[in-house]
């Protein structure tokens, strides 16, 4: 449910009515004032007006008076300047402690940096950013949350071990709830460990794509996180569960492992995906945003080369950023098809033949049905008009993130023609700088992921991990850009052939109003990401109060 912006505006304008703001000044202060300063202060109307006009005057050349206005003014200015504080908001949740501050936004150049390095002028029509009323990040957690953390830090007879597997983005989803599950049991987590991957042979560990040290850090204050078990647990066999059903809740989650934990030790879960429950109490939401906006901060070397990458992007103005889910594996697991040719149909329908496995979801739909109700990803060819209907413009710079598509880089001549500013992360960086990371899938995503998160707009052909991983962490940078295509709607225009390039532009802008990345509240559909939706358990605006 978008949220209305008059709606914000009505709750804001009468809620300043009826806020009260007490200011706190020091006793030294008080004490130096005379004693006809604060005798000024508590007159009664009653008193005549002459009184009062005599009183004023002689408060007024009081050199003390002015001097405590100079240093009220400039003690609020110096707080403004240096953390954004405003003495009237009625907004008292904060969660950027010196211990984490860093991690906030970190996997790229600052919100703050790109939005001040902005030229007005560049940042209008496409470029426009949607209006975010006021949300911010705010994880304020109860004091319930808090009591027992001390226990749960102190807490040496339990262990949680997690494999996560799949692409590094569903690595991420996975553990993120690894976090929350060793906080449900009130177990330490040893750093997550990596399963090779076997499409691409990948054999990353968690250090070498991950920030370790900050992510211990980070999340000192909710879960003890440690780089291997201690030596006394190290022979020990733990305990294996397989078979963790999809959604299951905190409450089961306790009665399934935690008496078999404090006998064994050690606990030991594999594919997480899924497995716990979107719809958690308030806290674990919270500390499921931590972990994914805060905690879980790329590697230095990552880091460096995606901001690298950002500021070649950036050098020339604002840049749209692309990712393209045209990989053969992509076709074949959503049971559509790439359209670019019968040869590669037959390509896609017989791979799908021999590993039926492969197919996500809703065999029984044929690919005709599955596209008309926008389970397909776009194509180059519908991906140029529909930003073209969006308005973006010729000149503009688009990098684009993915695998190789099908069909090898003529499949993007729609694209290439139509923008000519077109890049990904082989024409940006020097082969000296790709080349340690060049059989590593991982941190090649991961790359794709810091250029992705701090551009300008950022839109996914199709949905998936990585896209709604940077659509919450957009999200909770202040509502950056973000456009969701709307395929449902607007693939029956697509087909439409006698429809006029500018009415069919006019229509699919129609379209896309409300899909521009306008603050959304999770509440609106149960089951939705926090991660996805950080609204409203983990920002807050003005109204909200």
């Amino acid at each position: 449910m978008a949220i209305s912006k008059s709606v914000n505006n009505n709750k804001k304008h009468h809620h300043h009515h009826h806020h009260q703001c007490y200011i706190s000044v020091p006793s030294e202060i008080i004490n130096s004032l005379s004693s006809n300063s604060l005798q000024s202060l508590l007159l009664s109307p009653k008193k005549s007006a002459a009184s009062a006009s005599k009183t004023r005057s002689k408060v007024l050349k009081n050199p003390t008076t002015w001097f405590l206005f100079l240093f009220l003014c400039g003690f609020f200015l110096m707080l403004k300047m240096w953390y954004n504080f405003d003495p009237f908001s009625p907004n008292p949740c904060g969660i950027i402690t010196q211990k984490d501050s860093s991690g906030l936004i970190s996997n790229g150049v600052s919100i703050s940096q790109i939005k001040t390095e902005e030229k007005d002028e560049e940042m209008n029509g496409f470029w426009k950013q949607p209006d975010g009323f006021g949300y911010r990040p705010c994880l304020d957690f109860s004091q319930d949350y808090k009591k027992s953390s001390v226990e749960i830090l102190k807490d040496r007879t339990k262990y949680l071990v997690v494999v996560v597997s799949g692409g590094i983005n569903q690595q991420r989803n996975q553990i993120v709830d690894a976090v929350v599950i060793a906080r449900i049991l009130g177990a330490a987590l040893v750093v997550p460990i990596l399963q090779v991957n076997v499409i691409w042979g990948d054999e990353s560990e968690f250090s070498d794509i991950f920030d370790v040290d900050h992510f211990k850090e980070a999340l000192a204050d909710d879960v003890r996180i440690i780089s291997s078990l201690p030596s006394n647990h190290l022979m020990s066999r733990p305990v294996e569960e397989k078979h963790t059903p999809l959604h299951v809740s905190p409450q089961w989650i306790r009665s399934r492992y935690l008496k078999r934990m404090k006998r064994e030790g050690v606990l030991l879960l594999r594919g997480l995906d899924s497995r716990l429950s979107k719809d958690l109490p308030s806290d674990l939401q919270k500390l499921r945003c931590k972990v994914a906006f805060h905690a879980l901060r790329f590697a230095p070397p990552i880091r460096e080369l995606g901001n690298k990458l950002t500021e070649r992007m950036r050098s020339k103005g604002p840049y749209l950023a692309l990712h393209l889910r045209m990989e053969k594996d992509v076709w074949v697991r959503t049971g559509c098809l790439p359209g670019l040719s019968r040869e590669y149909d037959e390509i896609i329908h017989n791979e799908r033949k021999r590993h039926p496995e492969l197919l996500t979801s809703r065999s029984n739909m044929t690919y005709h049905d599955r596209k008309l109700a926008g389970l397909c990803p776009l194509n180059a060819l519908e991906v140029t008009r529909l930003l073209k209907a969006l308005g973006v413009p010729k000149t503009g710079r688009i990098f684009w993130a993915g695998g190789n598509p099908l069909g090898g880089p003529d499949t993007l001549l729609p694209l290439v023609r139509e923008f000519p500013h077109f890049y990904n992360k082989e024409d940006l960086g020097l082969a000296e700088e790709l080349e340690p990371f060049a059989d590593k899938a991982s941190i090649m995503a991961a790359i794709d992921y810091i250029v992705s998160e701090n551009s300008d707009v950022f839109m996914a052909s199709h949905g998936g991990n990585m896209g709604h991983a940077i659509q919450g962490h957009r999200a909770y940078a202040g509502h950056k850009k973000t456009i969701t295509p709307n395929k449902r709607q607007m693939l029956s225009y697509f087909l439409n052939t006698s429809l006029h390039e500018s009415e069919f532009n006019k229509i699919i802008l129609g379209l896309h109003r409300d899909s521009m990345g306008q603050p959304e509240l999770r509440t609106s559909k149960a089951g939705r990401d926090v991660t996805k939706f950080p609204i409203p358990e983990c920002m807050r605006n003005d109204s909200s109060y």
